[in-house]
């Protein structure tokens, strides 16, 4: 799952409004950003393999520390001690918290079995959607679509920011559908930093799109 994590930051935003949205889209990929950094220096490792699954080519076949239950939680609960420590506010930290944890329950339908409970060694859930394109791609998109409806229902946008967010939302939705069909990254250390680039690309534009609803703070 890609586009549909950020289904649980615009639906943080109805809850917990006062932290920028771009957080909330760096909070929904915190698992995979720490895993690309993990991939990139040796500390977790995946394979490249096209045609793994009918979504993507990889086999991510060592990921204890940023993917299983285990870890999915302890990055959750570091991640809302860092937003209170920054922010003092209860809620958005709360918040936060469960968007980083949702990575991992959105994980759960549609990755093969390689997400660790408590061990790499031990038990591995994953039902698996991947291998079929049309049931991860409508999955996502639900997910994605009842999150981004909860926010526009949220800030009300007229005139140009409505124009702004329509777009915004339009662009995530293509790339939703239209992953699946690019090349795959030659490298594990490539499809890293492409990850990396994404991630903080689409939270720094994000953020810029939810400028409009400043006064929310």
């Amino acid at each position: 799952m890609f586009i549909g994590h950020y289904g649980a930051s615009f639906a943080a935003k109805r809850f917990a409004p006062k932290l920028s949205l771009g957080a909330y889209f760096l909070g929904a990929q915190l698992l995979d950003v720490f895993f690309s950094i993990f991939v990139m220096v040796g500390i977790e490792k995946m394979r490249i393999v096209p045609g793994f699954t009918q979504v993507n080519a990889y086999d991510l076949y060592f990921m204890p520390y940023t993917h299983s239950l285990v870890g999915s939680l302890a990055w959750s609960a570091a991640g809302a001690i860092a937003i209170f420590a920054i922010t003092k506010k209860t809620p958005e930290a709360i918040a936060f918290g469960v968007v980083v944890f949702s990575h991992f329950v959105l994980d759960v339908p549609v990755h093969t079995p390689d997400l660790p409970i408590f061990t790499e060694d031990g038990a591995k859930i994953g039902f698996g959607l991947w291998k079929s394109w049309p049931a991860s791609v409508l999955l996502e998109l639900a997910v994605f679509g009842v999150g981004a409806a909860m926010y526009w229902k949220l800030v009300r946008p007229i005139g140009k920011k409505r124009s702004q967010l329509a777009i915004f939302l339009a662009v995530l939705s293509v790339l939703c559908v239209a992953t699946p069909f690019l090349p795959p990254p030659s490298s594990p250390t490539s499809f890293a930093i492409q990850a990396l680039f994404g991630y903080f690309v689409l939270a720094f534009f994000a953020a810029r799109v939810d400028k409009p609803a400043a006064w929310l703070s």
